[in-house]
C-alpha cells in the first residue's frame, strides 16, 4: 500500500510538471517531478557565501569550483549555524527523512532569501546542485571565466526524485582505449544529467583494459594491437611481425582512482568482463583457453564475424573460451577475485552475448562435456558455462549480471539480465522474477546513425533522437518491481576520438536520461526539442561536442517505374522548411520548399537538401546522389 501511495503521489507531481514544462519554466533536463516558477530572480554576488556542514561540504566545494571556473567568483564557507542574511547558497541534510524525496531526491528553493538545497542524503544534495547549475545562464558551463554576464537565477521551487535507482551509461573502452582522464571527463558529463551508473566495458576482442596482477599477459599481450585507420571491419588482419603499438590499460591504481572520482560524484561503476565470446584479447594472451587450437592475436578491427542479417551471425575465427576446459575456470577465478576486490558495486557483468557456437560443435572436448553433464544442445553448453561463472562471482561476494543471451539454455539462479536485443529478454527475465536493466538497442544504442547515412559517420543501423526519447524502461505488462532501471550504450568500434564519442552520445543521452529519471506522464517530445536546443548552447560553452542531426530531413525512397525514383522528405522536428535542388548547387532559403514527394527530373544526378527555420539554417547540406538512392531501394 505504501508503494502504491508513493507512486500515485509521483504521478500527481509528474502531471503537474507536464502542464508547466511547455510554459516559461527553464530548460531543465531531465524534467524534475515538480517545478513552480516564482516571481523575481536572484543574482550571485562575489564572493559567494555558502553554508554547508558534514557530508554537504564536499558537494558544496564541487559547486564552488564549477562557479569559480566560469564566473571568477570566489566562495566562502560557513557552517549551517553560522548562516546569515548574506548567505547565498545553503545546503541542508534533513534531520528527519522527507518521504517525498526518498534516497536521491531533493528540494531546491530560490527566492529573495537565497538558495536552499535540502535532501535526505548527500546524493540528493548533489542532484539539487545539477538542477541549480541548469538554472544559471549557459555560460556557467565554461571552463574559463566569462566576463560581462549577469549570473542570475530565476526564483523557483523544485521538488524532485528519480523514477529509477539505476540510471546508466555504458562506455566501451575495449574497442578503443580512453584514458583515465577521458573517463573522468565522461563521468563529469554524465552526472550533469543525473546518471548514476557507469558500465565500463573493459574487455573484448580488440583489447583487455584492466590489470590482473596474477595474469600479467592479459595486459602485456591483450591490451595492444596494430594501429589502423579507416573504416571499421575493413581493416587488414594483423601480421604477426607488426608492431603492437595501439591500445592501453588501467592499472589497479588507475581503477581505484577512477572509482574514487566516480564516488565523489555519486556514480557507481559496473565492470564488465565479456565472456565466453568476445574473448580474442584474452585468448591472444592465453591461447590454451580456446577449443580450437591455433595462433591468435588481438583483433585490429578486421572482420572475423559475418552478420548476414536477421540477428544471425557466424565466426571465421574462434573467439570463445572453451567451457570444457577446467583451466578456463581457474583463470576466471583469478580474474574475478581481483575485479571483485577493486569494485565496490554489488554486481559484476560477465557479458555472455553473441557467442558463436559453431566451433564448439566441432570440438571433441565439448562433445565429451555434453555427455558427462547431460547437455542436450549448444544453448545448454552456454548455460553450463554461465552458471559456473555465476558461482565464481558469487564466491567473491558479488552478484552476476549479463546480456540477455544468458537466458538461453536456462538462466543462472539469482542472475540479473541486461536486455539489449529489444525488450524481449527483459520481459522474459522479469517474468522469471530476475532483476532487469533495460537497454534495448531499439532505443538506447547511441553508436547508431542518428541522421541520414550520407551525412553521418559510418555505422550499421538507425536510431533517431525521437525514438530514443520514446524509451520506457518498463515494458507493457511487466511488473516494475523487477526493473532496476535503464541504460544507454556507447559502443566504440567506430569511435576513435572523444569528439566522435560525444557526437554520438548527445543529445540522445539526454533523451535516455529523462526516460530513466522523469515519469512517463511528464515527457513531451516538442517540449524536449525546445530544451535540447537550449542545451546545445550549454554544450557549446562546455566544449562538449553534440549532434544536430535532429534538424536533418528523413529521406524515404521508392521505385515508381523501372527507371524512376520518388523521394519523400520529412522532419522529426517541427517548424522546419526543407529546401531542395536538382541543379548541382546546394540550396538555401531562396530555393523551393518541399511540399510533396519528388521525382528526379530527366538528367538529374543528385538531390540536395537542407532545412531552415525561417531565415536560419538549421540542418546540414546533404547531397543525395541518384546512384546511392537506388541502392536503398534494392
Amino acid at each position: 500500500m505504501l508503494r502504491f501511495l508513493c507512486l500515485m503521489g509521483m504521478m500527481a507531481l509528474s502531471i503537474a510538471t507536464r502542464s508547466q514544462s511547455s510554459g516559461n519554466s527553464p530548460a531543465l533536463i531531465p524534467l524534475p517531478a515538480h517545478y513552480a516558477a516564482g516571481s523575481g530572480q536572484l543574482t550571485l554576488r562575489n564572493p559567494v557565501l555558502i553554508s554547508a556542514e558534514g557530508a554537504a561540504v564536499p558537494i558544496a566545494a564541487q559547486l564552488s569550483a564549477r562557479l569559480q571556473a566560469a564566473t571568477g567568483y570566489s566562495s566562502e564557507f560557513v557552517p549551517e549555524k553560522g548562516s546569515t542574511a548574506n548567505t547565498q547558497i545553503s545546503f541542508r541534510l534533513n534531520a528527519r527523512k522527507d518521504t517525498a524525496l526518498a534516497a536521491e531526491g531533493y528540494r531546491l528553493t530560490v527566492n529573495e532569501k537565497g538558495i536552499l538545497i535540502q535532501a535526505n542524503t548527500a546524493a540528493g544534495l548533489f542532484y539539487g546542485c545539477q538542477t541549480l547549475l541548469q538554472l544559471l545562464p549557459p555560460q556557467i558551463e565554461s571552463k574559463t571565466i566569462q566576463n560581462g554576464i549577469s549570473w542570475i537565477i530565476p526564483y523557483a521551487s523544485v521538488t524532485d526524485r528519480p523514477r529509477f535507482g539505476y540510471r546508466g551509461l555504458m562506455l566501451d573502452v575495449a574497442r578503443h582505449f580512453f584514458t583515465k582522464q577521458q573517463v573522468k571527463d565522461f563521468i563529469d558529463n554524465m552526472v550533469k544529467y543525473k546518471y548514476n551508473r557507469l558500465h565500463l566495458h573493459l574487455t573484448d576482442d580488440q583489447g583487455w583494459r584492466i590489470e590482473i596482477k596474477s595474469l600479467p599477459r592479459l595486459v602485456e599481450v591483450g591490451a595492444y594491437r596494430p594501429q589502423r585507420t579507416g573504416r571499421w571491419g575493413e581493416f587488414t588482419k594483423p601480421d604477426s611481425t607488426e608492431a603492437k603499438d595501439y591500445g592501453g590499460y588501467y592499472t589497479q591504481e588507475d581503477i581505484k582512482e577512477i572509482i574514487r572520482y566516480a564516488q565523489d560524484r555519486f556514480v557507481t561503476i559496473l565492470p564488465e568482463i565479456d565472456i565466453p565470446g568476445h574473448s580474442m584479447a584474452l585468448i591472444a594472451a592465453y591461447p590454451e583457453l580456446v577449443c580450437t587450437p591455433g595462433y591468435y592475436q588481438v583483433n585490429a578491427g578486421n572482420r572475423f564475424m559475418i552478420w548476414p542479417g536477421g540477428g544471425h551471425f557466424y565466426g571465421l575465427e574462434d573467439n570463445n573460451l572453451c567451457p570444457a576446459n577446467e583451466k578456463v575456470y581457474e583463470v576466471l577465478d583469478k580474474i574475478f577475485t581481483e575485479v571483485a576486490a577493486l569494485f565496490p558495486y554489488e554486481y559484476i557483468h560477465m557479458g555472455g552475448d553473441e557467442t558463436y557456437k559453431g566451433f564448439w560443435e566441432k570440438s571433441d572436448a565439448i562433445k565429451a562435456l555434453m555427455v558427462k553433464e547431460k547437455l542436450k544442445n549448444m544453448d545448454e553448453v552456454q548455460s553450463y558455462f554461465v552458471k559456473r561463472v555465476a558461482r565464481i562471482i558469487a564466491s567473491k561476494g558479488k552478484k552476476m549480471i549479463g546480456w540477455d543471451e544468458i537466458l538461453q539454455g536456462g538462466i543462472a539462479p539469482g542472475a540479473a539480465v541486461m536486455s539489449w536485443q529489444g525488450e524481449k529478454g527483459g520481459i522474459e527475465a522479469a517474468k522469471l522474477k530476475h532483476p532487469v536493466v533495460m537497454s534495448p538497442s531499439t532505443y538506447t544504442y547511441v553508436d547508431l546513425y542518428q541522421g541520414d547515412p550520407l551525412a553521418e559517420p559510418p555505422t550499421y543501423s538507425m536510431l533517431r533522437l525521437k525514438k530514443s526519447y520514446a524509451f520506457n524502461p518498463v515494458p507493457a505488462g511487466v511488473d516494475s518491481a523487477y526493473i532496476l532501471g535503464g541504460q544507454a550504450n556507447l559502443w566504440s568500434e567506430r569511435l576513435h576520438t572523444v569528439r566522435h564519442a560525444e557526437y554520438m552520445l548527445w543529445p540522445r543521452g539526454w533523451a535516455v536520461a529523462e526516460s530513466v529519471w522523469s515519469m512517463p506522464a511528464q515527457k513531451d517530445w516538442k517540449d524536449f526539442v525546445t530544451r535540447t536546443e537550449a542545451h546545445f548552447a550549454r554544450s557549446g560553452f562546455a566544449g562538449t561536442n553534440y549532434s544536430r542531426s535532429m534538424y536533418d530531413p528523413i529521406v524515404t525512397v521508392k521505385k515508381i517505374a523501372d527507371s524512376t525514383l520518388q523521394v519523400s522528405l520529412a522532419t522529426e522536428v517541427d517548424n522546419l522548411q526543407i529546401h531542395y535542388s536538382f541543379d548541382e548547387f546546394y540550396p538555401d532559403q531562396f530555393y523551393p520548399v518541399y511540399s510533396e514527394p519528388l521525382v528526379f527530373p530527366k538528367g538529374a544526378s543528385s538531390l540536395k537538401i537542407v532545412t531552415y527555420r525561417g531565415e536560419q539554417k538549421m540542418g546540414r547540406e546533404i547531397n543525395l546522389p541518384l546512384t546511392e538512392l537506388w541502392k536503398r531501394v534494392k
